[in-house]
């Protein structure tokens, strides 16, 4: 028998982020193509096929579903063609049977069953199963529109059921839908921030987005002529390097011996999912960057991030996090739950016209404004409200008076 190759989880590790065998795309004794999606692993961030690395067949699985995974940790043997034997030389001797799980059944396999992952988000919110959706795309492949059709079917149908009367007493009609691993890993990690890590404390200011929105009307054909969409995202980022130079500890992570400051600013955009969920993708070294650059960047990584191309590398290293929930209609969010380890939050609320007093010539006026709510929730083992304050003075102090 020729030398198995050694099939690996990926060997970067995010901070405080576990990863676990989401399922397997081949069962032992299967072909497989070199480069053709093997396994997915998911994380409480992203989920991440990994391809084969070399043609042959399946032999062995070591990690089966649902297992939680270490970086590097070795998940499966492959017995390659002549070919790719030649061709590689990460080698393993033989086992003669899976370790640690009883091995799965086959799974189907085929361009229907080779789903994106924007396409198992959405038959997940719809508790739909891949025998329920009738695929269009090339070879029966299953697309997004292909699953809201379905759902679309499905509702109908329920509506027509529903037509009949229930009993006075009859139970509520509920549909379970199994919380995915993400959202557990969500759900985790604010109980831990809240209840267990971090004394929150959220300070509120309003501000004036005048001058924003004014520099933004004469530049927003500019900018999108050279590739990026102006979103007033990227002012916020823009702001916020003000807020954290005038409290430096606002970008920073408590430790049981000292506060560690960092010289970088590494701000995470909290980004929810169309299928549900919340990524946080890292826009690296704001403080170096211009507007535009920052105007770019935010709209790549939300746009990956929404698309479900982000990769584990994107979601680490992050230092203070952006959280621009108005664009869902929200006024104030207060506390916004600290992306742990670090020591403070952004909140963005909804802009919208506000009727505002101003003096002009000695004398008082009514006018509208465009305003919104800004908040930082801050560890209070790390800073004081007073600190909280001074950041957000600073904040709106670059927003109110953006250049023209």
């Amino acid at each position: 028998m020729s030398t198995l190759i050694e099939v690996r989880a990926p060997s970067e590790e995010s901070e405080g982020t576990r990863s676990q065998v989401l399922r397997w795309l081949k069962a032992i004794g299967e072909r497989i193509t070199a480069n053709e999606p093997l396994v997915e692993l998911e994380t409480d961030k992203v989920t991440v096929e990994l391809p084969a690395p070399a043609s042959g067949v399946l032999r062995q699985i070591l990690k089966g579903a649902g297992e939680e995974v270490a970086p590097a940790e070795l998940l499966a043997q492959i017995e390659p063609d002549e070919s790719s034997a030649a061709a590689t030389g990460r080698a393993a001797q033989p086992q003669p049977e899976v370790l640690g799980t009883a091995a799965p059944a086959p799974a189907a396999h085929g361009a229907r069953d080779q789903l994106s992952p924007a396409v198992r988000r959405l038959m997940a919110e719809h508790a739909l199963a891949v025998n329920e959706v009738e695929g269009s795309g090339q070879g029966g492949r299953i697309t997004a529109e292909d699953v809201l059709r379905a759902a679309q079917a499905r509702r109908g149908r329920g509506a027509a059921a529903a037509d009949a009367i229930p009993m006075p007493d009859a139970p509520p009609v509920a549909r379970r839908v199994p919380h995915s691993h993400m959202r557990k890993r969500i759900a985790a990690h604010m109980v831990q921030s809240l209840l267990h890590a971090a004394p929150h404390v959220t300070s509120v200011f309003e501000v004036d987005l005048g001058a924003v929105m004014s520099h933004r009307s004469k530049n927003r054909a500019a900018f999108a002529q050279r590739g990026a969409a102006l979103t007033l995202t990227a002012y916020f980022v823009a702001a916020a390097v003000d807020g954290i130079r005038a409290v430096p500890e606002a970008n920073s992570r408590w430790s049981e011996d000292a506060l560690e400051i960092y010289d970088t600013i590494n701000i995470g955009i909290a980004t929810a999912l169309d299928g549900g969920g919340l990524l946080v993708p890292v826009l690296r070294a704001v403080e170096s960057r211009d507007l535009f650059d920052l105007a770019r960047a935010v709209n790549e990584l939300v746009a990956r991030a929404r698309a479900g191309e982000l990769t584990p590398a994107d979601l680490r290293g992050g230092t203070f996090t952006l959280s621009n929930h108005g664009t869902s209609g929200s006024l104030l969010a207060a506390p916004i739950v600290i992306n742990q380890p670090q020591a403070a939050i952004l909140g963005i609320g909804k802009l919208e016209k506000r009727a505002t007093v101003i003096e002009e010539a000695g004398s008082e006026r009514i006018v509208a404004r465009p305003k919104c709510y800004v908040t930082l929730t801050i560890d209070h083992r790390v800073l004081d409200g007073r600190d909280a304050n001074r950041f957000l003075q600073a904040f709106v102090a670059r927003l109110e008076s953006w250049p023209p």
